[in-house]
């Protein structure tokens, strides 16, 4: 594809993606926000310890084919659709397992809500499985349009649905009905938008090359996940469902903001690189891109994240909420460093190398379970700065393989990760002074957000940051 054609595509995918985003994001704030005003903490960590066993049993109905799709050069509708009834197979699979071991669960855990609640948010498993089918569509033909439309209506259709049935006194079931509604709303949009339709074919031969790629994703997918959930587990047996849910929620905001920045830029440069997996300098030239301005967007809203968390957890979701300030904090910390993962992974899948990303992930994940261990000990608080160190760790481990594959080396990227990451630093500087101050917490507010940005972008300007120039042509 010629450089001009893909920094067009590029472009608008990510308008459409980022448009998406930050249309998804900006509601879910304000859902959230309600949400967490009309329930409870305890509400929360049991939806989140739910969710470990619902995203582990996603893995499997995935089964890193949709991702496979994507990369594949020459997908045509017997991959898709063989592809497509073998997700809904797999799904019935896992449900059945969910169903049965419910209630083992819920006496582990000693709460008897959590049997129905995971038999019936486990029905997500199917609409789960047709949506990453059509998401692969989608993203392999940069037609992101598509789920702009779906992720909107879903997340209005999902967010009147967790807020009515909250405003009722449904309690935990509110957010179940939130979940639900948001899969099935995403389903039914693609449905109607996207033209792809499963047809009647099924081929073991493409299956199986497919799952020659995919597998090594779906082990390296139970590897994170796993390991990312274990913590979950852990803490809802180890702690009360209270502190489960300060956890959980601490951790929820910086990863909606990273999800809206980061995942979008990422999105798109999967097939980005996959088109162009034969020529190494254009990956190195999209990787580059990719992590510079992941960078300059995900750095600045960590660090301003940060600075904010105490006045804006006391203005928005009132003080019964205020022991997640620590916990947003630290996870502000660990997702910013998520543009170098994603950006170094997603390049060894566009270009096939599914087995490398796999060994990254054995490696990490052995390194990440030796600090949970000694972390365990230590408290709550303890646990979740283990994820600091593993995330520092990480990110040598994830650019290793790219100096030999495209000649980008772990400092060579930092050296142009550094811009963004002294302005965020400088402007963190500034915003936290005024958490000092004995302002209340929303005047406070109102001053930091724009003072924030002021500094940041003007600095970004006076200093000629690349990201902001190459953004503005």
């Amino acid at each position: 594809m010629p450089e001009d054609t893909l920094k067009k595509t590029v472009l608008s995918s990510l308008f459409w993606k980022y448009g998406e985003q930050l249309g998804v994001a900006a509601a879910q704030a304000v859902i959230t926000v309600v949400l967490a005003r009309l329930l409870l903490p305890e509400d929360y960590g049991i939806i989140a310890l739910i969710t470990v066993f619902i995203a582990i049993a996603q893995v499997f109905v995935v089964s890193g084919f949709n991702t496979a799709l994507i990369q594949k050069k020459n997908a045509d509708d017997t991959d898709f659709s063989s592809v497509f009834y073998l997700s809904l197979f797999t799904a019935l699979i896992c449900y059945g397992i969910l169903f049965l071991a419910s209630p083992f669960i819920a006496d582990f855990y000693e709460n008897e809500q959590i049997t129905p609640v995971l038999r019936v948010l486990g029905i997500n498993l199917f609409f789960g499985a047709v949506n990453s089918i059509q998401s692969a569509f989608i993203s392999r033909n940069f037609k992101f349009k598509k789920l702009f439309f779906s992720s909107m209506g879903a997340v209005v259709v999902s967010g009147t649905v967790g807020i009515v049935m909250a405003a009722l006194g449904c309690g935990v079931w509110a957010l179940v009905g939130q979940q639900i509604g948001s899969q099935i709303a995403i389903c039914c949009i693609m449905w109607v938008t996207v033209k792809w339709r499963p047809k009647l074919l099924f081929s073991f031969a493409r299956v199986k090359g497919l799952f020659s790629f995919g597998w090594k994703l779906l082990v390296s997918a139970l590897l994170d996940t796993g390991y990312r959930e274990v913590k979950t587990l852990i803490i809802g047996k180890l702690f009360s469902p209270k502190m489960l849910g300060f956890y959980s929620q601490g951790k929820g905001y910086p990863n909606m903001i990273v999800g809206t920045l980061n995942s979008a830029i990422q999105t798109v440069m999967l097939p980005a690189y996959a088109k162009n997996q034969d020529s190494k300098e254009t990956v190195k030239a999209i990787m580059r891109r990719a992590l510079k301005t992941s960078a300059f967007l995900v750095f600045p809203a960590m660090a301003g994240l940060a600075a904010i968390a105490e006045p804006m957890v006391l203005v928005l979701l009132t003080d019964k909420w205020l022991m997640a300030v620590p916990f947003i904090q630290i996870f502000a910390c660990i997702y910013a460093l998520y543009p170098i993962h994603t950006v170094n992974l997603q390049a060894l899948n566009g270009i096939g190398r599914s087995d490398m990303f796999l060994r990254l992930e054995v490696i990490k994940k052995i390194l990440g379970v030796i600090v949970l261990c000694i972390t365990i000990p230590m408290g709550i608080y303890a646990i979740a700065l283990g994820g600091i160190v593993s995330g520092i760790i990480s990110t040598f481990i994830n650019s290793y393989p790219n100096k030999k594959l495209l000649n980008y080396s772990f400092f060579a990227q930092w050296r142009d990760l550094l811009p963004s990451l002294l302005l965020s630093g400088v402007m963190f500087g500034v915003v936290y002074l005024v958490t000092l101050t004995p302002l209340p917490a929303w005047l406070m507010l109102i001053i930091q957000i724009p003072l924030g940005i002021a500094v940041y972008f003007g600095l970004a300007k006076l200093f000629k940051v690349e990201a902001l120039q190459y953004g503005l042509d």
